[in-house]
């Protein structure tokens, strides 16, 4: 009788021991979430300091730019970085409003028009440098807006672009990364993913359409693709779309509402809004695992369109800027071919022939 006594203390006491010790891990892990929370807070509020004190510089053709801060540094994900943080109706380091905004687009549109020109050009001398635009969001984020009003603003033949929908049954028979691996941008170009592989790590564990462990087999394969990229001087810039659930509901409703708009509903996007907090997790865990020093990602408030198209514009600016493209130098000699130009009359060959010529004159 006493062992049994005992024996139903002990088992108390270690129950009591098991709760104490449980409650204890719950502590700590609530203390960990809050210090890293705490952390990121502070790392936001350094780097707007840290990007206050070197504010934007204006392009060429601006008198004075709206961007008080880089949104390069204010935007980029970095370690204790939380989504949930990010404000979408803020601005970050844009001092104006929609009608700057605006002025700002148009202006840095002649930069960026006459950077990717060169970067074009460059690679006719050898140059290898290309740029990659990933964009990701939640639907009616903006994708489109930005692809015509800030893609749109360069000469579209140094442009790919790709808007990646459900696999079809002949690229299911590859890996992920097959299709996305044969849409990377060559030399001289600026590629654009209208959604990208990423999709295969959102959707796919959102949806439960790949085990947990089958999703990290894709991280691991993602950070190697993207590591290779940089090997081959493609500059990638991932963009996330950041909306509230108020602002999609709004234009999801604006869409409902015109029918020159019905064509860009898709009733799968109510289905969608009910799992928001899921894709939240989702993205979040993105970023916890693929936002590397070769390959951040950047998260753009977008519930004001005309701030996340400046950001984004700038963003792809300042990558361009970085990379410095130049002029190829020419393969002629130029004052020969100044010559040649001088001396020529319309219907009647040079009378100074070169290594470049390619077809032959046969005299009427």
């Amino acid at each position: 009788m006493a062992k049994k006594k005992k024996s139903a203390e002990t088992k108390s006491a270690e129950k009591k021991s098991e709760k104490k010790s449980a409650k204890k891990s719950a502590e700590k892990l609530a203390e960990k979430l809050a210090a890293k929370k705490s952390a990121a807070k502070v790392a936001a509020k350094a780097a707007e300091k840290s990007a206050e004190k070197s504010a934007a510089k204006p392009g060429k053709n601006s008198q004075a730019s709206a961007w008080r801060s880089s949104p390069a540094s204010l935007l980029r994900v970095s370690d204790g970085f939380v989504l949930a943080d990010v404000a979408p109706e803020s601005t970050p380091g844009f001092s104006g409003g929609k009608r700057e905004g605006r002025q700002e687009l148009a202006t840095d549109a002649v930069e960026l028009s006459a950077i990717q020109e060169r970067l074009f050009a460059s690679s006719k001398g050898g140059a290898p440098d290309a740029v990659l635009l990933v964009l990701q969001a939640m639907d009616t984020a903006g994708k489109g807006g930005i692809v015509r009003h800030v893609v749109g603003s360069v000469d579209p033949q140094g442009v790919t672009l790709t808007a990646f929908k459900a696999p079809t049954r002949a690229e299911r028979r590859h890996d992920f990364l097959w299709r996305i691996e044969r849409r990377v941008p060559e030399p001289g170009f600026i590629g654009v993913f209208d959604r990208s592989h990423y999709e295969d790590v959102l959707i796919g564990s959102v949806r439960k359409l790949a085990s947990d462990e089958e999703i990290e087999r894709r991280f691991d394969a993602i950070l190697d693709f993207e590591s290779r990229l940089a090997d081959r001087n493609v500059r990638v810039v991932k963009v996330m779309l950041q909306i509230s659930p108020d602002e999609q509901k709004r234009r999801l409703a604006e869409r409902l509402d015109r029918p020159d708009k019905h064509w860009k509903f898709n009733p799968a996007d109510i289905d969608e809004r009910e799992i928001w907090p899921d894709y939240q997790a989702a993205y979040q865990r993105v970023f916890d695992r693929t936002s590397t020093e070769g390959a951040p990602w950047f998260v753009v408030p977008a519930n004001h369109k005309w701030y996340a198209r400046a950001a984004v514009q700038r963003l792809l600016l300042d990558a361009l800027t970085d990379i410095d493209p130049q002029w190829p130098v020419a393969d002629f000699d130029v004052a020969e071919q100044k010559a040649r130009l001088a001396a020529s009359t319309l219907g009647q060959a040079s009378a100074l022939p070169t290594q470049h010529s390619t077809s032959k004159v046969t005299p009427l």
